[in-house]
């Protein structure tokens, strides 16, 4: 049976551990699932493009792409440039089919993820009763992404945490190291910085900076190749591959759904 290709599209980085990152997560996507080719393409500093990798996939005659973007909320890139990209593609490519996979977050598979780097940097599921967690992503000007951050960690707060409060490297407050001192301040017994953030780069370093800063007893790494990413990687391309037409790029190229 035909399966399209998987092509995920991660922001790119200077730092070359984001790149090589996402590639390990693409290898690791390659394993659970054989039968699909993953191709990874970059929206800044690395290579390939987005642009260039489905050009080659043209030309190779490919007939059918998702494109996954691999982000946990629907911000900027979600909504502009990633969807731009993929219909100048598409036009220029009348027999190439883009379908676009929807955004990783929320699932509670990267809650699991949380999870399995909580227990890597040492803790254990003894330990979550007397146990803060700053969840601290990139952070966002839109709206819609801080609101799905903020759900993230009040449901997360539900499995068994003392508390899990949000946080954000950029774009929005509060920094990590400040809610670091808010649960130190509050008499939390224990405080742990998760990273809500797929690959490593100047945001991450920025979020590993103020847990240091702040006193924080325990700093995750990011999530990177876990297997439950790599999961929701498949399920969201599978998700994809049934979805109605508006998923279809070509549609938003001739002004029908986007």
């Amino acid at each position: 049976m035909h399966r399209p290709v998987l092509l995920v599209i991660a922001h790119g980085s200077r730092d070359p551990r984001h790149a090589a990152t996402v590639r390990a997560l693409s290898r690791r996507v390659r394993s659970l699932r054989r039968g699909v080719r993953v191709e990874t393409a970059f929206l800044d500093f690395n290579a390939p493009s987005v642009t260039e990798r489905l050009d080659r996939l043209a030309e190779e005659g490919i007939r059918e792409v998702i494109a996954l973007p691999l982000l946990l909320t629907r911000a900027f890139h979600a909504k502009s440039d990633i969807p731009a990209v993929l219909r100048e593609a598409a036009a220029r490519h009348p027999l190439l089919r883009i379908r676009r996979a929807g955004v990783l977050g929320p699932s509670p598979l990267l809650t699991d993820a949380l999870e399995r780097r909580l227990h890597e940097a040492g803790l254990t599921a003894a330990d979550k009763a007397s146990t803060g967690v700053v969840l601290a992503s990139a952070g966002s000007s839109d709206p819609e992404a801080l609101a799905v951050i903020a759900g993230v960690a009040h449901a997360w707060q539900r499995s068994g945490w003392h508390t899990v409060r949000p946080a954000y490297a950029s774009a929005a407050l509060p920094r990590t190291e400040d809610v670091v001192r808010e649960l130190r301040g509050l008499g939390v017994r224990r405080v742990a910085v998760a990273p809500y953030v797929i690959a490593p780069g100047r945001l991450p370093d920025r979020i590993a900076a103020g847990a240091r800063s702040g006193g924080a007893d325990v700093l995750a790494e990011v999530l990177g190749p876990a297997p439950e990413v790599a999961r929701l990687l498949l399920r969201r391309y599978d998700e994809a591959r049934t979805a109605e037409r508006a998923d279809d790029v070509r549609y938003a190229v001739s002004g029908g759904p986007a």
